[in-house]
């Protein structure tokens, strides 16, 4: 608090109080001098020492619970969050270790289920199987410096990929491995996002309370001919994930 006192607003320039506020509290944080899980100072503090309003000071820090650099503590007070991780695979084609590797975490995976069995009604469809035809199932819970981040279950067809059985995927990532064979290589994927309520299964796998969001990712992974490969379901948290998208002018006029 006592480095806040040393730094004022400009009330001269057309830029809103609330949000030069939130951009000094963002850089205290980002800089390292409220460190997470620290306490910020409260509405009443804030607005004393930059003699702003109640309600400008509110607005400020709402966006900053929003968008993940701050948590609010009933009866206790607002804390600095852990950073969320930033996820551009939705617009990308990469592993998941790169992926958090390249944010600086460490990734680790632990192999839940990994075995061949006939294909539930739904995957068969996504993935242009027959009745009774066989699918490799693959069942990963995923972290990031050993906190659990996601769920991820998928599903290949076993005449194509049979080979992946050979190989350790509690190690190895399985898009590289799946490129080793021409045939099998991802080429194309596309995803069904949706935000879900956490399940039982989500709270004893991603340790989450019961009600907080799931950001579920539906994907169907299709190789160069456009055969389809690959069926996942994702579950990744919602209070430690976010992803990121980029559209460009070109993109916007070809979809037109």
């Amino acid at each position: 608090m006592m480095r806040l006192r040393n730094l004022q607003l400009d009330k001269s320039v057309p830029i809103p109080l609330y949000f030069q506020l939130k951009e000094l509290i963002l850089s205290e944080i980002k800089e390292g001098r409220y460190k997470i899980g620290s306490m910020i100072p409260t509405e009443n503090e804030l607005s004393h020492i930059f003699q702003i309003s109640r309600t400008t000071v509110r607005q400020a820090i709402t966006e900053l619970v929003q968008e993940g650099w701050l948590y609010r503590v009933k009866s206790k007070g607002t804390f600095v969050a852990k950073p969320k991780i930033e996820q551009s695979f939705i617009q990308a084609l990469g592993s998941f270790n790169d992926q958090i590797a390249q944010l600086g975490r460490t990734p680790h995976t632990e192999l839940l289920d990994f075995e061949v069995l006939e294909a539930p009604e739904y995957v068969a469809h996504e993935l242009n199987l027959q009745p009774k035809d066989k699918v490799i199932y693959i069942h990963r819970q995923r972290f990031a410096d050993d906190e659990p981040i996601v769920m991820v279950k998928t599903y290949l067809p076993y005449e194509k990929c049979r080979f992946v059985l050979d190989h350790d995927l509690s190690r190895e990532s399985l898009y590289p491995v799946l490129a080793s064979h021409d045939d099998t290589q991802i080429y194309k994927i596309r995803r069904l996002i949706e935000a879900v309520d956490a399940q039982d299964y989500d709270i004893k796998h991603l340790n989450i309370r019961r009600g907080q969001a799931i950001q579920q990712f539906i994907s169907v992974g299709y190789n160069m001919y456009d055969v389809p490969i690959e069926y996942s379901l994702a579950r990744y948290r919602g209070d430690r994930n976010r992803f990121e998208v980029t559209i460009s002018a070109n993109q916007t006029n070809q979809a037109k």
